[in-house]
């Protein structure tokens, strides 16, 4: 045991000299290259005294970093995230300032913009030669990671016998997406377990296929009540949005209220890069504890200091970001220029967004899940939502997204590599939330959008560029039909009182109308006898799929084009305009009614079951959220060694069937292997 240990140290020695070394060499040679950056005299030195120079300038640079660095990462969680990238590289500058100032020898001379070019190469080289000296080193390389992750924490180097579980959530990859890319040579570590150590299968989402519901539903096993991404509480008067960390709380509590179970990772979990907590003790970057004052191990931004704690880490990370945000600039002028359909505005904050959701979050989520199976932790669940990102703007099968796809498969060899090191053995599971399906916008397809259509089949103003639209012509006309106002005279308008005004509202190719001076869910014939054209047209535009509506006669009806009307319990024997959206819809519109939130009106796009097209109601050309195509088809790729997701014959549907798979897999993992009981699926 005593002889291991000297090993170590001197294996540890070994390395820091060598890395002390090699950034004494970077600098002499950065020293050489760069005309602003001096580390001798002006009347000239020794070459013996230059080394000597620029052997303590790079030693004290890297205790600095070593020392220093951590407590301005502290300080850089109050710092918004997108504006970490930059700062990452003036503080790194600094520090290359502070270590010239304090040589002995007096010699030493950098311009700050030539400082920062300078410490950000120094502390990349270093990263890179200490990877690659302790990579050769099992012990080394997983308390390089483990120092990474900052896990100060956990079980030891020997953890429990039993497997640990990652759950690894690729957001918004599809079934046949997450295929082609494996086709195409893209994914090669998932490639590797379809082959033979995983079995691949698709479930089926519920109406509102988005992330908040899809999660809550996974994490929690409760996504009853979540109608849409966004939607309008008459209760509360309050627009509820899953992204919103107030919101994304209030769902997490509620789901906790109605299963009586704290979540999915209740049992020594960490949660990461999720909307909601799952139960888990660790949690970083959760959305639903963002509000709450917690301490450093499990707050929201937490995560942040974990990996930027590490100099090289914040430098690369940050020299990624920037790498992306020109990358982004690049690709989207590329669609302007060549005119491609179709295709959305990715201006403005967008670059940066999308840098942030594609390099800072995924590095960040990849590291602390490294670090929570170093500490050997039980169940760790983890989103990465670069794909989802990039292929809202980019279109789901475009090669932005692809290559996004592509660099995801990276990060999930770098996991599988780290749970070779791990103290305990692990099992990966990968899946996704949902999918995406494409398709060009509502408003580019008819020049106006939901609400201003909406608008106009209440006999409200609309901006005069939608009101020369066909469809806007259409809605007033028929607003004039119903009013029995043939003519309109002098250009005037039905103006009902401002109390009728309604709050429409998107989640991608699902639309949300609600009247909130209304108290109660509003039925189909108190909206025909407020504003007897709407429901029609909205029924009747080629836009649009179905509508869901309360009737007082039949307790809830879908409408369609040309007077359709069907009672949801006879959907299964006449789908009506839910043929063209699956076996399944009937299923998930009847459940949606149950909800107490569900919208007045509930608005579906249409959908083109030939090209799997919808319109999003949003500004996405690759949109999710209602029912159509790809977007409800996501996947499950598990390990073989679990038990079958479900029984043959049967297709998994709904995400709090999945949680109760998930379940079962983690109590495996303890003890004998149990069934999943017929009445647990849902059958598409």
């Amino acid at each position: 045991m005593r002889g291991g240990r000297w090993r170590r140290i001197a294996s540890q020695m070994g390395r820091s000299i060598a890395v002390w070394a090699v950034s004494t060499v970077t600098m002499l040679v950065l020293a050489g290259i760069l005309p602003d950056f001096q580390i001798q005299s002006p009347d000239g030195d020794t070459a013996t005294r230059i080394a000597v120079t620029a052997a303590f300038a790079a030693g004290a640079f890297g205790l600095l970093s070593a020392l220093v660095w951590p407590l301005l990462v502290r300080l850089l969680l109050l710092v918004p995230a997108l504006v970490l990238g930059l700062l990452v590289f003036v503080l790194n500058g600094s520090l290359l300032l502070i270590a010239l100032r304090i040589n002995p020898s007096g010699r030493g001379e950098v311009a700050p913009e030539t400082a920062v070019v300078v410490a950000a190469v120094m502390s990349a080289v270093a990263s890179a030669t200490g990877g690659a000296l302790a990579v050769r080193d099992d012990d080394a390389y997983r308390r390089r990671l483990y120092r990474l992750a900052d896990r100060r924490s956990g079980p030891g180097p020997t953890g429990p016998s039993s497997p640990g579980t990652v759950f690894l959530q690729l957001d918004g990859v599809g079934h046949d997406v997450l295929l082609a890319a494996v086709g195409k040579g893209l994914m090669p570590t998932v490639a590797t377990w379809l082959e033979g150590s995983h079995r691949l299968t698709r479930w089926c989402t519920d109406w509102s296929s988005q992330t908040g519901a899809s999660q809550l539903g996974i994490l929690h096993g409760s996504n009853f009540d979540v109608p849409a991404f966004r939607w309008y509480e008459k209760d509360t008067r309050e627009v509820m949005v899953c992204n919103r960390p107030t919101s994304a709380a209030e769902l997490q509590r509620r789901a906790v209220e109605r299963t009586g179970d704290g979540g999915l990772l209740t049992a020594d979990g960490a949660s990461r890069g999720n909307l909601f907590s799952g139960g888990a003790d660790e949690q970083a970057l959760v959305l639903s504890i963002a509000t709450r004052r917690r301490g450093r191990e499990n707050r929201s931004r937490a995560g942040y200091f974990a990996y930027f704690s590490d100099p090289a880490n914040a430098v690369r990370t940050a020299m990624s970001f920037v790498a992306e945000v020109g990358r982004e600039i690049g690709q989207s002028t590329r669609t302007r220029v060549r005119k491609q359909r179709p295709r959305v505005k990715r201006g403005g904050l967008y670059p940066l967004i999308r840098a942030f959701a594609t390099v800072v979050e995924r590095d960040v989520v990849v590291a602390a899940v490294m670090g929570d199976m170093f500490a050997g932790r039980t169940a760790v669940y983890a989103d990465l939502v670069a794909y989802d990102e990039v292929a809202h703007h980019s279109g789901p099968h475009s090669r932005d997204a692809e290559k996004v796809l592509a660099r995801l498969d990276r990060s999930l060899a770098l996991i599988q590599n780290a749970a070779e090191h791990a103290p305990r053995p692990y099992r990966i599971v990968l899946l996704s939330d949902h999918g995406q399906s494409p398709g060009e916008t509502f408003r580019s397809r008819y020049g106006l959008g939901l609400g201003e259509l909406v608008r106009a089949g209440c006999g409200l103003p609309v901006p005069r560029k939608a009101q020369r639209t066909h469809s806007g012509a259409e809605a007033r006309a028929a607003v004039r039909a119903a009013l029995r106002r043939p003519v309109e005279e002098g250009g005037e308008q039905h103006r009902p009182s401002r109390r009728s005004e309604p709050i429409v509202l998107a989640s991608g190719n699902l639309g949300l109308v609600s009247f909130p001076d209304v108290p109660h869910r509003m039925s189909k014939e108190e909206i025909d006898a407020r504003h007897p054209a709407l429901l029609t047209t909205l029924a009747n535009h080629p836009g649009i799929g179905f509508l869901l509506v309360r009737s007082e006669r039949h307790g809830g009806v879908v409408l369609g084009a040309y007077g359709a009307e069907i009672p949801l319990d006879q959907l299964d024997g006449d789908p009506g305009p839910l043929g063209a959206f699956g076996t399944g819809a009937a299923d998930a519109v009847r459940r949606t009614h149950d909800f107490p939130h569900t919208a007045d009106i509930m608005v579906n796009s249409a959908h083109d079951p030939a090209d799997g097209e919808v319109l999003a109601f949003e500004e996405q050309i690759g949109s999710h959220g209602g029912l159509g195509g790809a977007q409800a088809r996501p996947f499950l790729l598990s390990p073989v060694a679990f038990s079958p997701p479900v029984q043959e014959g049967c297709e998994l549907v709904g995400a709090e069937s999945v949680h109760r798979v998930l379940l079962r897999w983690l109590r495996e993992t303890d003890g004998p292997q149990v069934p999943l009981p017929a009445r647990e699926d849902r059958v598409a």
